[in-house]
């Protein structure tokens, strides 16, 4: 699913085109789209109906507009969900996304721009939610709980490095815990285990804290670089607003490369089994923890 860095593209491509427009009309096409809004697709379509879209945010892997009634329109991109932008070409009764089989979410905005969530597997979703603040930052209610991300200015690192400390667990298991450390999936968490020289079956509690501290600057590190490409497409799934799909797989070092050798040190690249996903990494730089 999307991480971070391909998140952060989408919020970019939004707050440009969509921030102090208004919105002139709602369908929902499919109703699993609006699940997470307990009042239903009617509700949502009433509530969005000549909302002002004063912003966007995002924290970790999560995403919203704000609105100008202090709520906010959180969007789960899930596995495969797209904020695709275009024109209308229906009239303000219907706003079609290239591919109207997965079309989920339509708005009309005041300037004519099409908003189409697109969502293929139908994991993702909209729904309205009021806003908080928690730790000076305004966030939406069910984003309250999810810690800041490596590349939030306001991201605490020695906190978290204390945190880490404090888990007796694998670390790559405690890089994909969001309540620790938000923004790192599967992909960013082997690239910065690879980067830091880390074996993520290494207990966290068990690294020196200067080695904690540098396996968070490389998650910065290479998740600012992937958001500097575009964010990583392995599909057509993962697109910005515009439908063009980011390049970062091409500067991997780690994920997907079982059986490369790797590109510091030469050694084949392996690949193991991990929470129902899988680890990549080099066996020379990265060595596994004795039992």
């Amino acid at each position: 699913m999307p991480e971070l860095p391909e998140v952060e593209v989408v919020r970019r491509g939004l707050a440009e085109h969509v921030s102090g427009k208004v919105i002139t009309a709602v369908r929902v096409l499919h109703p699993r789209a609006v699940r997470r809004h307990e009042a239903g697709p009617a509700d949502l379509t009433a509530q969005l109906l000549d909302a002002t879209i004063t912003g966007t945010g995002r924290r970790g892997k999560y995403l919203w507009l704000t609105l100008g009634d202090e709520r906010a329109l959180v969007v789960h991109l899930g596995m495969s969900g797209q904020m695709l932008l275009g024109p209308p070409t229906r009239g303000a009764e219907a706003a079609p996304a290239p591919n109207e089989n997965h079309l989920r979410i339509a708005a009309l905005l005041d300037d004519g721009t099409t908003l189409s969530f697109v969502d293929q597997r139908t994991f993702g979703g909209w729904m309205l939610a009021d806003l908080v603040t928690v730790d000076g930052t305004t966030v939406p209610t069910p984003v309250a709980h999810i810690a800041r991300d490596p590349l939030d200015p306001e991201f605490d690192r020695d906190t978290v490095v204390t945190a880490l400390r404090h888990k007796h667990s694998e670390i790559k298991r405690q890089l994909l815990n969001q309540a620790v450390v938000s923004g790192i999936g599967n992909i960013y968490a082997d690239e910065a285990l690879w980067r830091a020289k880390v074996n993520g079956a290494r207990m966290a509690s068990g690294l020196p804290r200067r080695k904690l501290g540098e396996l968070l600057d490389a998650a910065a590190e290479v998740m600012t670089d992937a958001l500097g490409q575009g964010g990583t497409s392995f599909d057509s799934l993962y697109v910005n607003v515009n439908g063009e799909s980011g390049y970062f797989d091409r500067s991997l070092d780690a994920y997907g490369r079982e059986g490369e050798p790797c590109r510091r040190c030469g050694a084949i690249m392996r690949r193991e089994k991990f929470m129902n996903r899988s680890s990549f990494y080099c066996p020379r730089c990265q060595p596994r923890p004795r039992a």
